[in-house]
C-alpha cells in the first residue's frame, strides 16, 4: 500500500534514511527540515517529494507545513517524528545550561505534540492512519548522567502512548521506535562501540517500511532495538 508521509528531521541521519528507503518504494513524501536547500540535487529532489520549511520548536511552523502537505497532496496519512537534539545536560546542571533544557523540551516533546496536534484531521480522515515516533531507549532507562535528554524522552514516550490511546477508535496506530545506540552524527563521540557494531539508519529505515504495510490489527506499539546487551 503506497502512503503520503510527512518525515521530520529528514535532512540527515535517520530521518533521511528513512525518506530514501519510502521514496524507493514509492511512497509520497513530504519532508519538514530547517534548510530544504539543503536537499536540492539530492536524490530526494524528486518532483514526488515535497520539502519545505520546519523548525520543530516553532508550532506556527508544524501548522504551515501540514497546510502545505495537504494543498499538495490532497490529503496524507502517516507522520514520521524524527527531528530530535541531543544533550548531555546531567542532574546538577548550572544556571548556564538552563537554556539547552528548555530546547530539548521544545523539540524533543512539544514539537511531536504540535505536529501531531496539526495533522491529526488528515491522520482520523483516513481510518489507517499512522504515527512513528523516533524515541530512543532513554525513553525506556536512564543510563549515565543524561538527565535532560533523558527526561525529554521519558516524557515523549508517555506522549506516545497518550497518542495510542486518543487515535485507538479512529485508526490511528502509534508505533515508538527505541533504539540504542545508531552511527548517526549524535553517536559519532561514542567511544564504547565502534560505529559498525551500532545499529545502522538504513535498519531503522527497513524497520519502518515494514511497519507502514501492516494492518491496523498487527502494528506493534513499541519497538526496541538492540545493539548492545540491556539489563
Amino acid at each position: 500500500m503506497s502512503r503520503t508521509v510527512l518525515i521530520s528531521g529528514a535532512s540527515r541521519g535517520i530521518g533521511r534514511a528513512i525518506a530514501e528507503r519510502l521514496l524507493a518504494q514509492g511512497h509520497r513524501l513530504s519532508l519538514g527540515v530547517r534548510r530544504p536547500e539543503d536537499l536540492l540535487g539530492t536524490a530526494l529532489d524528486r518532483p514526488e517529494v515535497q520539502l519545505h520549511p520546519y523548525e520543530a520548536s516553532d508550532p506556527a511552523s508544524a501548522q504551515a507545513w501540514v497546510e502545505a502537505a495537504a494543498a499538495r497532496f490532497g490529503s496524507f496519512d502517516t507522520v514520521v517524528h524524527s527531528a530530535a537534539v541531543f544533550s548531555r545536560v546531567p542532574l546538577l546542571f548550572d544556571e548556564a545550561q538552563q537554556a539547552e533544557i528548555e530546547q530539548l523540551w521544545q523539540v524533543n516533546v512539544m514539537g511531536p505534540w504540535w505536529l501531531t496536534r496539526a495533522a491529526w484531521p488528515q491522520l482520523a480522515a483516513h481510518g489507517q492512519g499512522r504515527l512513528v515516533v523516533l524515541v530512543s531507549m532513554s525513553g525506556k532507562r536512564s543510563k549515565g548522567r543524561l538527565a535532560g535528554y533523558t527526561a525529554s524522552k521519558f516524557a515523549l514516550m508517555g506522549l506516545c502512548q497518550t497518542m495510542r490511546n486518543e487515535g485507538w477508535e479512529q485508526g490511528i496506530r502509534v508505533t515508538a521506535i527505541c533504539p540504542s545506540w545508531v552511527n548517526t552524527d549524535m553517536a559519532a563521540a561514542v567511544q564504547a562501540m565502534p560505529a559498525e557494531a551500532m545499529s545502522q539508519p538504513g535498519d531503522i529505515a527497513a524497520l519502518i517500511s515494514q511497519l507502514l504495510q501492516l494492518p491496523n490489527s498487527c502494528v506493534p506499539f513499541e519497538l526496541a532495538v538492540n545493539c548492545n546487551l540491556e539489563v
